[in-house]
């Protein structure tokens, strides 16, 4: 009799226990999936190793990059400079997004070795021929030509040991965050040796403000051959991670921001991520360049630090040929449904200049789009809850026979053509919805800082009001688990309205437990981004809209 309550109460029940989980649970401990031993086992044994030992202090961000001389790159997307002591990348930020939006400060990625929160881009050539000097973290390389590397003019740095070698890059940079590394090896000599061409990523330290959401991976990840491999910072601590290819990428990710290297294209490479007292995620060739005497060997590598845009990530994949590149965003597992539902807000949000108008336009056309299938979810409830009387006397005429109730219910049911379980879809169907959209709400930096009307400042975060002191009006702060704002109290009115337009249980107790429900996700959707909120309230009113038009058309039979 009371099935579809039932299976609606599990449905809501399932969706909070997950949702709640998002904000509260603990990360679960998880290992890489689909490596065999053999890819874990060093395979590469006469590689030379890529450990370099690197002595923090205890000064300032500028401190530590006016230590050594530079030089500088710009264009309208990144500034920073490169140090000429190791050649590496080493101080970089975004120009087009700020720390938060009560700064100007812009965020900063990349920073120098020496200090606490380190991390940086470098990349070579090294040999397992001990007797060669090869360039380290501490040589100071030279800088020919351009002074300035910007989006028309590349830079060109070189460096020269005492054995006749010399070891050159040209770097060059595009108008977005793609710099291109031509590395090259000149022999001057008679004798002939090998090199193996390397890149790697370091990062002294997890980065402050780690989500710590199982639902987004931060961390090492790699698309190899075609397999996207995942590594959060505590798994890289327990275990290294190794995967020879012949064609791929990898990276350390943030939730918005991305460091990559896309290898060269032509050879064979193995790539790593250790912990030795701070992360690496590298790249070696696998088998060595030979190089004679009197002549030279390059490579070519692509290093890619930018902004998680889709539109740039997309970009990339197709303009550069980056197999799975697009999965830098953490899509998740409704990918499917997800990058759709992105790119069905974008579209709005370039059309309306505004995203929770896009949100409330994309909630329009989900809503038409399973007009049918809520039509005639709606018809059956309406026909259930004409049906409440006579099932309340079926229910006391036969309470102490439950078989001939039951029989008594079915044919009630088949009388007037009533479904008890089509009430459930509605629910059943908007659930995947909804994870896709609190998921693009959550990881696509478009949505980041992007305000609504009114309070609402930024639909990625928290409605910031609170009904404890009157949305504002009240001279005083509230406790953070008190901060339920005004649109997380509208959604709850609307589903209490739209509760009173459902048929009741008939069973008291169940017919209280769903009294409380609206009450139950008001305050467990409160702290989710406002946009979700708006979404679910928005959807709330055009679901008891068409659920009002249902009914007033719907008629049952007189039962006698």
């Amino acid at each position: 009799m009371d099935t579809k309550n039932v299976i609606a109460a599990i449905s809501l029940s399932a969706a909070v226990i997950i949702l709640y989980s998002l904000f509260f649970a603990p990360e679960p401990v998880k290992r890489t999936e689909n490596l065999s031993e053999k890819d874990k086992i060093e395979k590469n044994s006469d590689a030379p190793s890529l450990d370099e030992k690197e002595s923090l202090v205890n000064i300032s961000r500028t401190e530590a990059i006016n230590q050594n001389e530079r030089v500088n790159f710009e264009n309208n997307n990144i500034l920073g400079s490169i140090s000429l002591k190791g050649a590496i990348i080493d101080d970089l930020t975004f120009k087009q997004y700020n720390t938060n939006l009560e700064s100007n400060e812009n965020v900063v990625l990349l920073n120098p070795r020496n200090i606490e929160d380190g991390y940086f881009i470098e990349s070579g050539f090294v040999t397992s021929d001990k007797n060669i000097d090869i360039p380290n973290s501490d040589s100071i390389w030279s800088l020919i030509g351009n002074k300035k590397l910007t989006e028309k003019n590349p830079i060109k740095l070189s460096w020269s040991n005492d054995q006749g070698i010399t070891f050159v890059k040209e770097i060059s940079l595009d108008n977005q965050f793609l710099f291109t590394v031509k590395q090259k090896v000149i022999n001057s000599t008679n004798k002939k040796f090998d090199f193996y061409s390397y890149g790697q990523i370091i990062r002294n330290k997890i980065p402050d403000g780690l989500s710590n959401f199982y639902i987004l991976h931060e961390g090492m990840l790699a698309a190899l051959d075609g397999e996207l491999f995942e590594e959060d910072y505590d798994d890289i601590e327990e275990e290294k991670f190794n995967k020879n290819a012949n064609r791929g990428w990898f990276g350390i990710g943030d939730k918005y921001w991305i460091s990559s290297i896309v290898p060269p294209r032509d050879k064979e490479f193995k790539v790593t991520f250790d912990y030795k007292d701070k992360f690496r995620a590298n790249y070696i060739a696998t088998k060595p360049f030979e190089l004679g005497s009197n002549s030279s060997i390059e490579d070519e590598m692509q290093i890619i630090v930018a902004a998680k845009r889709v539109d740039v990530v997309d970009g990339y994949a197709k303009q550069l040929n980056i197999d799975k590149f697009d999965l830098v965003i953490d899509w998740g597992f409704l990918y499917f449904i997800t990058k759709p539902l992105f790119y069905g807000i974008d579209y709005f949000f370039k059309l309306l200049g505004n995203y929770g108008l896009a949100i409330i336009a994309i909630t329009i056309c989900i809503r038409l789009a399973f007009f049918p299938l809520a039509n005639f979810s709606f018809r059956s409830m309406a026909k259930m809850k004409a049906l409440q009387p006579e099932m309340v006397r079926l229910k006391e005429l036969h309470k102490d026979d439950k078989m001939e109730l039951q029989k008594s219910m079915m044919s009630l049911y088949k009388k007037e053509g009533v479904n008890p379980m089509s009430g459930c879809l509605p629910i059943l169907v908007q659930i995947p919805v909804f994870f896709a959209l609190y998921k693009v709400l959550f990881v696509t930096i478009e949505m980041r800082q992007m305000p609504f009307y009114g309070w609402i400042k930024d639909l990625s975060e928290r409605d910031p009001t609170s009904l404890f002191n009157l949305f504002g009006l009240l001279p005083y702060d509230v406790p953070s688990f008190l901060v339920i704002g005004a649109w997380p109290v509208a959604m709850g009115v609307s589903m209490w309205v739209q509760q009173k337009l459902n048929p009741a249980p008939t069973d008291a107790m169940q017919a209280r437990i769903f009294q409380f429900f609206p009450l139950f996700l008001t305050v467990i959707l409160a702290p989710f981004p406002s946009g979700l909120v708006i979404y679910w309230t928005v959807n709330n009113i055009l679901t008891m809209a068409q659920q009002l038009f249902i009914m007033k058309r719907t008629t049952v039979k007189t039962v006698t």
